[in-house]
């Protein structure tokens, strides 16, 4: 073993429709938490696969009992399917990976270094892409917004991949939000954290299961759910248009008194309705985001629901 460590490690897997991957996967994260302790335990959350993925983890649970698995009910997406893996989890120290892949496991005993000299919490952070251009520049963009608007210092270019101790989960689960943004969360509990950085690979088989639309759920959670700023921004165009319209009564005011040339026609007033009706339907949208938030807290429904477990 590389180290000489008492604590047992879960590794958390959400999968979904991934069964060209399951053969990899196993081998892959299997090899890389050997070489650390033989005391582990490798939760794969099935997030409602509709391909032979739950067969084929079935499999391998049968041959090696240290390779668990939990079936939810219905895909319930990526953040939940992480949260009910952190849920039933039992190691000492607590590993969250991708099931695609694309974060290598063979460097979690990178993580277990970092531990080892004291930390809590150590994330990976993605210091080159192996993806397109365009979406490589879009998680740019937004990374660097989400800094500058976030309440939280969320780090940046920092995934879901990470190794956690065990009481910082215990406190990441009693925020059983919605809308769910589990590395802003990891955030906020604070604890000693730091970072390593690696090369994210690509996608080893099998098409992206996070769709244009999943991605952009993703980001307003993010930024929904750690900022104030979009309410704040708001109140601050409010306060710009009242004074941009103080300054344009003055001006209307002037040329009618002094040179008696006042705007004729409706053009300025359809612009200025045009442009009050587009910043209150823009607002109006804000803050719904906001409120529908609110509402699906009240609801307190479950982040997910289990069909099958087998962990024993």
């Amino acid at each position: 073993m590389l180290f000489n460590i008492v604590a047992m490690i879960t590794l958390v897997v959400p999968v979904f429709n991934e069964e060209e991957i399951i053969d990899s996967l196993y081998k892959r994260c299997t090899e890389s938490l050997m070489q650390i302790k033989d005391d582990f335990e490798i939760i794969c959350v099935d997030d409602g696969s509709k391909d032979n993925t739950l067969n084929k983890l079935i499999e391998y649970h049968n041959k090696d009992k240290r390779f668990k698995i939990l079936s939810l009910s219905r895909n319930f997406g990526h953040q939940p399917a992480v949260f009910a893996g952190l849920s039933y989890a039992n190691g000492d120290l607590i590993a969250v990976i991708d099931g695609d892949l694309q974060d290598p496991p063979e460097i979690i005993h990178e993580f277990v270094k970092k531990i080892k000299e004291g930390y809590d919490v150590v994330y990976a952070v993605r210091k080159k892409r192996k993806e397109g251009f365009i979406k490589k520049t879009a998680y740019w963009f937004y990374y660097r917004a989400l800094k500058k608007l976030s309440d939280t210092e969320i780090p940046l270019d920092s995934g879901d991949f990470c190794m956690m101790r065990k009481v910082v989960v215990d406190n990441i689960l009693k925020m059983s939000e919605q809308s769910l943004f589990i590395r802003g969360i990891r955030a906020w509990v604070g604890f000693k954290q730091t970072k390593i950085e690696y090369v994210r690979d690509i996608r080893q088989a099998g098409v992206p299961k996070y769709t244009l639309k999943k991605l952009f759920l993703l980001a307003y959670n993010g930024i929904f759910s750690f900022s104030r700023y979009p309410v704040k921004l708001f109140s601050r165009l409010g306060i710009t248009i009242i004074i941009f319209t103080i300054f344009y009564i003055i001006y209307i005011l002037i040329n009618k008194f002094y040179f008696g040339n006042v705007p004729k026609g409706f053009t300025t007033l359809i612009i200025f309705i045009s442009m009050f009706s587009g910043i209150q339907l823009f607002a109006l949208g804000i803050f719904g985001e906001y409120i529908t938030r609110i509402y699906d807290e009240t609801r307190n429904r479950p982040l997910f629901i289990v069909k099958e477990k087998l962990l024993d």
